[in-house]
């Protein structure tokens, strides 16, 4: 879905900005010029990115709790 008509930005470009690092609306405006023209589409841009940021964090947490599962101790052999 486009969010910004006037820069043609979309939703998938919002989210490879934040897959990149963009974690503001500042961020999104010097990268992608979104909000720089009419900036109707703030509000949506912002919505976007939040969505992003936090799934970005449950991505995290997931890949933690898992490597945390894969984390093992070598057994002690004795002789």
């Amino acid at each position: 879905m486009i969010v910004c008509v006037c820069n043609n930005v979309s939703e998938k470009k919002i989210h490879q900005a934040v897959a990149m690092g963009a974690s503001t609306m500042a961020d999104l405006r010097e990268q992608l010029d979104v909000g720089t023209c009419c900036g109707k589409c703030a509000g949506c841009a912002r919505k976007v990115m939040r969505q992003c940021l936090t799934e970005q964090g449950s991505n995290t947490s997931s890949f933690q709790n898992f490597i945390q599962q894969l984390h093992f101790q070598p057994s002690v052999v004795t002789a």
